[in-house]
Formats: structure tokens, sequence, C-alpha cells
């Protein structure tokens, strides 16, 4: 899975200076009515690589593993990212991809096929659920980054 964790690096480090170069501000307001802002989206990225980190290692323990979902706007909202410092919030995202790309990387090759369910999805393969990972990831710093 080297080639997850990598994807997972070079997002992490192509978004760090653009981040950084939005102004706390500019991170707060919201892209639409009713939309996250910046540091939302940001915070709920913090969320998944929380959960995910979760996923990825408790997924190799079991031959199938089910993982509840969590509501991403309340933990938005509960967390109070539009709150905090930008600059903490990038912090705190990079790092802990930092330990997912990690966690990722050392997974056996005998566990990439271990049954993953989230919630009410379908049960698919952890080596899928980390391949989402990266994608979920992109997918959202597109909406912060254009």
């Amino acid at each position: 899975m080297r080639d997850v964790a990598l994807e997972l690096r070079s997002a992490v480090a192509e978004a760090g200076p653009r981040l950084a170069a939005i102004d706390d501000g500019a991170a707060q307001t919201p892209r639409a009515e009713g939309k996250w802002c910046p540091k939302e989206i940001l915070g709920h990225l913090v969320d998944s690589a929380a959960n995910n980190h979760q996923r990825f290692l408790r997924a190799q323990l079991l031959p199938e593993l089910v993982f509840p979902s969590y509501d991403g706007d309340l933990w938005v909202a509960r967390q109070g990212y539009r709150d905090r410092p930008w600059s903490e919030i990038i912090d705190l995202w990079q790092r802990l991809n930092g330990h997912v790309a990690h966690v990722i990387e050392r997974v056996p090759d005998g566990d990439l096929g271990k049954t993953l369910r989230i919630g009410s999805q379908p049960p698919s393969s952890l080596e899928w659920w980390m391949r989402d990972y990266v994608r979920h990831l992109r997918h959202h710093l597109a909406q912060i980054l254009g």
C-alpha cells in the first residue's frame, strides 16, 4: 500500500502551503449559505483522519469489522472548528494524515482483503477503504482550494 501512502503524503504536502496562504478570516467564511467554511471542511478531514486511523488499524485485527458511521455535520458543529485558529487545524490535519499514511504503508498484504463495513454502507475490502479515504480527502481539499 505504499502507493496509497505516497498519494496521501503528496496530497498533504501539496495542500499544506496553499492552505497556509488562506488567512484566518477567509478560512472562517462559508463557501455559500448553509455550507461549511474552510475551517469546518478541514475540521471534517481531521475527523475523517481520526476515524479512519481506527478503522484501518482495527480492520487488520479481525476477519471482518463493522464500524459505526458518524454524523459529520454534528461532529463539526460540536467541535467548533470555526472558532479554532486556522493554523492549528492545518497542523493537526497534517500530523494526523502523516500518521494515517504511516499506518497504511505498514498494512500486510494479507490483510488488504479483510472486510470493513461502515454504518449502512456495503462491505468493502480494507484496501478499497484506504483508497477511498484519499479520494475523499482530495474531494474536500478541492472544495477549499478549487
